[in-house]
C-alpha cells in the first residue's frame, strides 16, 4: 500500500504541481505562499492517503487541500479583511460559482497575462514568465531566446528588479488590456510548445506533455481573442507540427527527418483543422510571422510525398519571414529551403551569413546543417568534421543519436567508432 501511495503521490506531483502553484498564485497573488500550500498539500496526501486511500480526483483533493491551506494562512497571519474577501470570493469561482468564461477561468493562462506586464521589456516577460510560471530551467530558456546562460541570468536579474520598482501585483488587467499583453503570451506558448517538439536535453526528442499543454493554453487564448489573425496562426502552426509528432520517432525512439517519414503516420485530423485556422487568419489581411510559419507547415502538410514538396515556394515563405522577423534562425531554415530549392551551394552560401552573425555560436544545428549540406555535395571529409562538431554541441540523446550515424554514413564507419 505504501509503494502505491507514494507513486500516486509522485504521479500526482508531476502532474499537477504547476497547476496547483498557478491557481493560488492567481488567486493570492502571493508566490511563496501558494508554494508552501501546495508543497503542505502533497506532505498531507502523503500521510492521509496511506489511511484514507488515493482519492479518486487527486487533483481536486490537492487543490482543497492547498487552497484551505491558504485561506488560513491568510487569516493567521493577519492580514487586511479586505484581501481576504476578495481571496475568497475568487476563490469561490473554482467551485463553479459564479459563472466565469472558461478562458478567465483557466489558471495558467492567467498566470501568464499576469507575469507578461507590459512595464518590462518583452524579451523580459517572456524570460520571467518562462522561469516563474512555465517552470523552465536556465539551459532551456537560454536556448529558446537564443543567449548564453550568462546574459540570461542577468535579464532575469533585471527582469525582478523591474518588477519591483514598478510596484506591480500578481493581477490579471481588466479585459480591454489583455490583447496588449497577447505578443507575449503568444511567444511563451510557441516557446513552451518549442521545447516539447524538440527537447533540449534528455533522453527523449519529444516532451509529449509540453505540446499538449501549449495546444491547449493555445486554444484557450483563440477562444480569448477569435479575431486575432497571429494568435489563430500560431495555434495553426503548432497542430500542424504537432500533427507529424508521431512520425518523428521510429519504434527504437530514434529521429526521422521529415523527408523519410511516413506520411500515413500524419494526423490528417489535425492538418485539415489547421489549414482551416490559417485560412481564417489570412482572411484578415493582416499577415504575421506565426501566420507565415505556419502557411510554412502547411506546404510541407500538403505535399504527398517529400519529392514533391514545393521548396520554391517554403523558401519564399522564409524570404518573407526574414522581412518580419530577421533573425539568424530564419535565415538558417531559408537557408535550407533555399539549398532544396536551388541546390546546397546557395544554401551554404546563406549558411555562412548566419555562421558571421555568431547570433547561433554554440547551437547544433548550425553545424549540422553545414554537414547535411556537405553530404549532399559529396564533401564527405568536410561534412564529418561539421557533424563532429554538432555532436560536441547537441544536448538531446535522440538527436546525438542521429549525428553519430550520419557520421558514421559519411566516414564509413560504425555508429559505435563515429562516437
Amino acid at each position: 500500500m505504501t509503494f502505491t501511495v507514494d507513486a500516486a503521490v509522485a504521479a500526482a506531483f508531476r502532474r499537477e504541481y504547476r497547476q496547483l502553484v498557478g491557481t493560488l498564485v492567481a488567486l493570492t497573488g502571493d508566490r511563496a505562499l501558494a508554494e508552501d500550500c501546495v508543497q503542505d498539500a502533497f506532505a498531507a496526501a502523503v500521510q492521509r492517503w496511506r489511511g484514507e486511500g488515493v482519492p479518486r480526483r487527486p487533483g481536486a483533493w490537492l487543490t482543497t487541500v492547498a487552497r484551505n491551506r491558504a485561506v488560513d494562512r491568510l487569516r493567521h497571519e493577519s492580514m487586511a479583511a479586505a484581501r481576504l474577501r476578495e481571496a475568497a470570493v475568487t476563490l469561490s469561482a473554482y467551485d463553479d460559482a459564479p459563472p466565469v468564461p472558461p478562458v478567465i477561468r483557466d489558471a495558467q493562462l492567467r498566470l501568464i497575462f499576469t507575469c507578461c506586464h507590459p512595464a518590462l521589456s518583452l524579451t523580459s516577460q517572456v524570460a520571467l514568465t518562462l522561469r516563474t510560471v512555465v517552470g523552465f530551467g536556465p539551459a532551456e530558456i537560454a536556448r529558446a531566446l537564443l543567449v548564453t546562460p550568462g546574459t540570461l541570468a542577468q535579464r532575469l536579474v533585471r527582469a525582478r528588479r523591474g518588477v519591483r520598482e514598478a510596484g506591480l501585483r500578481g493581477e490579471l488587467p481588466p479585459a480591454a488590456e489583455l490583447p496588449g499583453r497577447a505578443a507575449a503570451v503568444r511567444a511563451v506558448l510557441y516557446l513552451l510548445f518549442t521545447e516539447g517538439y524538440a527537447a533540449t536535453a534528455g533522453a527523449d526528442l519529444l516532451r509529449r506533455g509540453l505540446c499538449a499543454e501549449a495546444v491547449r493554453l493555445a486554444r484557450l487564448l483563440a477562444r480569448l481573442l477569435p479575431d486575432d489573425p497571429e494568435t489563430l496562426g500560431l495555434l495553426a502552426l503548432m497542430l500542424l507540427h504537432d500533427a507529424r509528432r508521431d512520425a518523428r520517432t521510429d519504434a527504437h525512439g530514434d529521429l526521422v527527418p521529415l523527408e523519410r517519414q511516413d506520411r500515413r503516420r500524419w494526423d490528417r485530423g489535425r492538418i485539415a483543422e489547421g489549414v482551416d485556422l490559417l485560412e481564417r487568419a489570412l482572411r484578415h489581411g493582416r499577415p504575421g510571422p506565426y501566420q507565415v510559419q505556419a502557411a510554412i507547415a502547411a506546404c510541407h502538410a500538403s505535399a504527398p510525398d517529400a519529392a514533391r514538396t514545393d521548396w520554391a515556394q517554403i523558401a519564399g515563405l522564409y524570404a518573407e519571414l526574414a522581412e518580419l522577423t530577421p533573425s539568424a534562425v530564419v535565415l538558417l531554415n531559408r537557408a535550407v529551403a533555399v539549398a532544396m530549392a536551388h541546390g546546397p551551394l546557395r544554401g551554404l552560401e546563406l549558411l555562412e551569413q548566419v555562421e558571421r552573425s555568431g547570433e547561433l555560436a554554440g547551437h547544433h544545428l548550425v553545424p549540422a546543417v553545414r554537414a547535411d549540406l556537405l553530404r549532399r555535395l559529396d564533401r564527405r571529409a568536410d561534412a564529418a568534421g561539421a557533424y563532429r562538431r554538432a555532436l560536441g554541441l547537441a544536448g538531446n540523446d535522440v538527436e546525438r543519436r542521429y549525428l553519430r550515424d550520419r557520421l558514421a554514413e559519411v566516414t564509413g564507419t560504425s555508429a559505435d567508432q563515429a562516437k
